[in-house]
C-alpha cells in the first residue's frame, strides 16, 4: 500500500504542477509532449485523477511507521 501511496502523491503532485504551468503560462505541457486529445494525454490526465481519488479515499488510513508494539493502529 505505501508505494501506491508514493506513486499516487508523485502523480498529484505532477498533475498539479503542470496545472500551475497552465494558469500561469497558459502552456499546457503534457498536450505538448503527446499531442492535445491524444490517447496518451487521456491516460495521463487518468492516472492523476485515479491518484487524486486514492488519495482522498485512503487519506485516513496513514501508516505509522514508529514500530510501537503497544500501540493499536487503525
Amino acid at each position: 500500500m505505501q508505494i501506491l501511496r508514493m506513486i499516487a502523491y508523485a502523480l498529484v503532485i505532477t498533475g498539479a504542477v503542470v496545472w500551475g504551468i497552465v494558469g500561469f503560462f497558459d502552456y499546457n505541457i503534457v498536450d505538448a509532449m503527446f499531442g492535445q486529445g491524444s490517447i496518451l494525454a487521456r491516460i495521463v490526465y487518468s492516472l492523476v485523477g485515479i491518484s487524486g481519488i486514492t488519495l482522498l479515499a485512503t487519506s485516513g488510513f496513514e501508516e505509522c511507521y514508529c514500530h510501537c508494539p503497544d500501540e493499536k493502529h487503525y
